[in-house]
């Protein structure tokens, strides 16, 4: 299957999971969606891939997904409900990184055959993870702020709270997603792929994340039309 179309199921997925944890549990199913996109994207993100032409890294439909469970937390609860699900996405990805590395204090079987390639895939989990926590939790941090900040603008200069989601979702999700792309990317990468690599990686990155934040935006539509619908609101 070409990873073009890989990728786009990929986002498909990603996203209307989304959507299904939010409709089946509410709130507490966003923070779920959370937590096992970012540890998913965390360790998805070690492939290197060549698709649309660029060589990019996996975990960018599953990070952009994260975004997607904020904004909706965001339009549908409110910035205390969308921090604390950019907390929980750091506590989380904290303690995978602590529980994945205590593998290798163990000392395997003579029959056993998969530790090797365990410890080929997370050998490189701290750095990667930590350089993605940082990457999150800045990018997220200020996607939940920004999301506020030009809700308040055109709610004040409008007088309309529903009005103008598309605005507030795109342009804090385009800024946050540049923000993530560049932080996570040097920070994780430099030094192993050569400038030209990384260049072309973040630029790859972002062109998906771009496409994703434009492509997010009927979702979280649908959530809101979906919370004050279909489920309960108390």
């Amino acid at each position: 299957m070409p990873n073009e179309l890989v990728l786009v199921l990929s986002l498909l997925l990603s996203f209307w999971g989304a959507l299904v944890f939010f409709r089946l549990f509410a709130k507490t199913g966003a923070y779920a969606w959370t937590v096992l996109t970012t540890i998913s994207a965390n360790i998805e993100v070690l492939i290197l891939i060549r698709a649309f032409g660029l060589d990019q890294t996996l975990g960018n439909t599953l990070f952009a997904a994260t975004f997607v469970a904020t904004d909706i937390l965001s339009e549908c609860y409110g910035k205390k409900e969308a921090n604390k699900a950019v907390y929980l996405g750091i506590a989380t990805n904290l303690a995978f990184v602590l529980l994945s590395q205590s593998w290798f204090l163990y000392t395997p079987s003579e029959a056993d055959w998969v530790m090797p390639s365990i410890k080929t895939v997370f050998s490189n989990t701290p750095r990667v993870m930590l350089a993605s926590l940082l990457g999150y939790a800045v990018s997220e941090k200020y996607d939940v702020w920004s999301y506020h900040f030009w809700w308040n603008l055109t709610t004040t200069r409008f007088g309309d709270s529903k009005r103008f989601l598309w605005l507030r979702n795109n342009v804090s999700t385009l800024t946050a997603q540049l923000i993530n792309t560049v932080l996570f990317n040097c920070l994780a990468f430099w030094g192993i792929y050569d400038t030209k690599m990384l260049i072309s990686v973040i630029v790859a990155g972002y062109a998906i994340y771009v496409c994703t934040s434009l492509l997010d935006t009927p979702v979280i539509y649908f959530a809101r039309w979906l919370f004050h619908n279909k489920m309960h609101t108390k």
